[in-house]
């Protein structure tokens, strides 16, 4: 909230579907909105209109936004993600709220503790919660299970923005990634130097990553 236009907190903090609250929409010139979880339009925040100096105060809360226009803020798994024009000028930003919620691994914790354990791949539209589900998995598979867990944690949404990765991911270690488009170097340089059991990333969309995916499995680590 600390990170909104002062006049869009208190509407957001004293609403009654706080907790279901999914993310905030401010774009340049455009009434600014929120997204509950369930209801069937999003919530005109204020009558005013979104400035260039309401985006930039914003922006100045927050980390540093990398190769793929996302950035989060520190000891949290919100992540902030902005629309800019053809200049790079930035004219809107997509607030959304990330949560830790335990015990969503219970349909799956069989595959988990399989004798010999087999790599997953979860596929959903945005917003149903699969970086939910991959946080809880690696928190599980390093605390409960004691396996040697290592995040590739490309736009830091698993573990949280800043260095000290959030409590959510248990002891599970994090390797954050400086360039979207280095993925999959990061990725198997991971099973090359730090002897993970499970290697987990968030998001899979390249043929260069699909390959690094194929020797991470060569090599016996799951994924």
């Amino acid at each position: 909230l600390e990170v909104l236009p002062s006049d869009l907190r208190e509407p957001l903090a004293s609403n009654p579907e706080r907790a279901n609250l999914l993310e905030i929409v401010m774009d340049l010139g455009r009434r600014p909105s929120a997204r509950f979880l369930g209801a069937d339009c999003d919530e005109i925040l204020r009558e005013e209109v979104i400035t260039s100096e309401d985006l930039m105060a914003a922006m100045d809360k927050v980390g540093a936004f990398g190769g793929d226009n996302r950035a989060g803020i520190a000891g949290t798994l919100h992540r902030i993600s902005a629309i800019r024009n053809r200049t790079g000028g930035v004219v809107g930003l997509t607030c959304r709220v990330g949560r830790a919620v335990t015990g969503h691994v219970e349909m799956i914790r069989d595959l988990l503790e399989a004798e010999k354990p087999c790599s997953m791949l979860l596929l959903g539209r945005p917003g149903v919660g699969k970086t939910t589900v991959v946080r809880e998995i690696a928190r599980v598979l390093a605390d409960e299970l004691n396996k040697r867990v290592v995040i590739v944690d490309t736009s830091n949404e698993i573990g949280g923005d800043g260095d000290v990765p959030h409590p959510a991911i248990g002891r599970a270690r994090r390797m954050q990634v400086p360039d979207p488009a280095a993925q999959q170097h990061v990725m198997v340089e991971a099973v090359q130097n730090h002897m993970p059991e499970c290697i987990v990333v968030d998001e899979v969309g390249t043929q260069e990553e699909a390959l690094a995916c194929r020797t991470i499995a060569e090599r016996g680590v799951q994924l």
